[in-house]
């Protein structure tokens, strides 16, 4: 019997979709965002504007993890944060890390994905219960 080969694309694995509103702040890999403005047109550099989908935050240090509490506040009710961080043994901070920071931003942690050879995603979102309005 053939081995079956399950491949879902990356941007499928952090639910962008067309038309969402994506920050990504950085050091993304170039060809992650040029598939970003090929799915969508609404990609941030840099920043993340108020009602952001989706921010994709790199982040290697725990100092780069301070930011999540302001940026909390950046992305939709029922957005995300994906934190890309390197793995295996070239990983500087631990997803434990990540889940500590992410806590003390008032996010939870509910999906992880590996980004790509070298990198893996933890995506934090707004818990249900701490959300203000219907999600939007």
């Amino acid at each position: 019997m053939p081995e079956r080969v399950y491949s879902t694309p990356l941007l499928d694995k952090l639910g962008v979709r067309p038309g969402m509103e994506v920050a990504v702040l950085g050091d993304i890999d170039p060809i992650v965002v040029a598939s970003l403005a090929e799915r969508t047109a609404a990609v941030s550099m840099g920043q993340a504007r108020p009602g952001t989908d989706v921010i994709l935050l790199a982040a290697d240090t725990l100092d780069e993890l301070a930011s999540l509490r302001s940026l909390r506040s950046r992305i939709r009710q029922a957005g995300a944060i994906w934190v890309v961080s390197r793995k295996g043994k070239a990983a500087t901070i631990r997803d434990v890390d990540v889940i500590a920071a992410a806590r003390d931003a008032d996010l939870v942690d509910n999906k992880v994905a590996s980004f790509s050879e070298t990198h893996t995603a933890l995506r934090l979102v707004i818990p249900r219960a701490l959300r203000t309005d219907d999600g939007r």
